[in-house]
């Protein structure tokens, strides 16, 4: 998963104000950048409230399946802002050596297909309610296998119905304007759906895991826009959808307009799975009134930091690194309520999908039940 997980999040924490340069571009007004930042901020704070309480659904659901969803070790943690680093290091060279427009082509393809998927997985549920009750809706079920008779190997099972095709082709139609214009709308629709899926779908299951990765890239995210042009120059090369972008000139050129600040994609999937891992351990809590403290606790201070990122970059004219901020807000606040709660142990201890370790007495139970036998 961290491999997975360090291509699609490698340009992660740029927030980049594009000023004149050579290029022509006008510079943005006071007004076009309130608009463009509030419009960013706005976006990022989205994914993150939607796809934590939708990780609560997918979770439930893995429970209730016995299945167990993959995870993020420790180690894996510890290892990803190394493997995040070596693939933004490979890709910077890879646009120094290779045509970047040749690039950049493969890259919207390939993009074009997950952002379609993850589109339709999230319109899916919406388009199905949305349907009239005449719509002549029938099920299929696709199994794909390999293999004959005891060697046989289920490859795809895979159950869908016609509400499904006509979301699948919605989506296809925003993925062919995106493929073919690259307009930063179609762009903004493709990131959102990769950063509410991002949240649902890749699991932290332990408090300590999240504040190893968040502190790993809190590091990652200094070095690369501080230290080098690396992660800047990625930012600005990369032409795909895993950064938000929102145009400072939209005022004067409307939606035509192409002065853009930006967010990375992993500003908000790397705290957002941090904070779904919060609200799941609210509701893990046995209290008898059901609040979600440490949920709104973690969403609150990625608000101050990326606020204060904003802020921050506005004043001193530079790209900044966002989990610079983020991260000490986002682990900061939660574990200082956590210590005025009296809840620390409980926090830390807390694992989703925990195996049951079994007690003396099951292990005396299981010793008598073989001497019967």
């Amino acid at each position: 998963m961290a491999d997975s997980m360090a291509e699609e999040l490698t340009v992660n924490a740029t927030l980049n104000e594009t000023a004149t340069n050579g290029t022509g571009k006008i510079p943005a007004t006071p007004e076009g950048m309130a608009v463009a930042y509030t419009s960013l901020f706005l976006m990022a704070i989205f994914p993150i409230f939607i796809g934590s309480f939708r990780s609560v659904k997918y979770h439930k659901e893995q429970k209730d399946s016995g299945e167990k969803p993959e995870t993020m070790s420790s180690k894996d943690a510890a290892m990803f802002p190394i493997i995040a680093s070596c693939t933004l290091f490979g890709i910077y060279m890879v646009f120094q050596i290779f045509s970047k427009e040749y690039i950049n082509l493969l890259l919207a393809v390939y993009f074009f297909f997950l952002g379609v998927l993850a589109m339709a997985h999230i319109a899916s549920p919406v388009v199905s309610r949305l349907m009239p009750s005449a719509f002549p809706n029938k099920e299929y079920h696709l199994i794909f296998t390999q293999g004959k008779e005891e060697n046989k190997e289920e490859l795809m099972n895979y159950e869908f119905d016609r509400k499904d095709l006509v979301t699948l082709g919605g989506c296809a139609v925003i993925g062919v304007w995106y493929l073919v214009k690259k307009h930063w709308i179609a762009n903004n629709l493709f990131g959102l759906a990769f950063a509410v899926n991002g949240v649902e779908i890749l699991s932290l299951n332990k408090v300590s895991t999240g504040c190893i990765l968040l502190g790993g890239l809190f590091i990652y995210d200094i070095f690369w826009v501080f230290g080098t042009n690396v992660m800047v120059t990625v930012a600005k090369s990369f032409d795909a959808p895993i950064k938000l972008v929102f145009p400072q000139d939209i005022l004067e050129k409307g939606l035509a307009a192409n002065n853009f600040a930006m967010l990375g994609l992993g500003d908000i999937v790397i705290p957002g799975i941090f904070i779904a891992l919060l609200l799941r351990f609210d509701l893990s809590l046995k209290s008898k009134i059901k609040s979600k403290t440490y949920f709104y606790a973690g969403f609150v201070a990625y608000i101050l930091g990326l606020l204060t990122t904003i802020l921050v970059m506005h004043f001193f004219k530079h790209a900044q690194p966002a989990l610079l901020y983020l991260v000490p807000a986002c682990i900061g606040i939660p574990v200082m309520v956590a210590l005025i709660k009296g809840d620390v142990k409980a926090m830390f201890c807390y694992e989703d999908h925990a195996e049951k370790k079994e007690t003396k007495n099951d292990e005396k139970k299981k010793e008598s039940v073989k001497k019967v036998n």
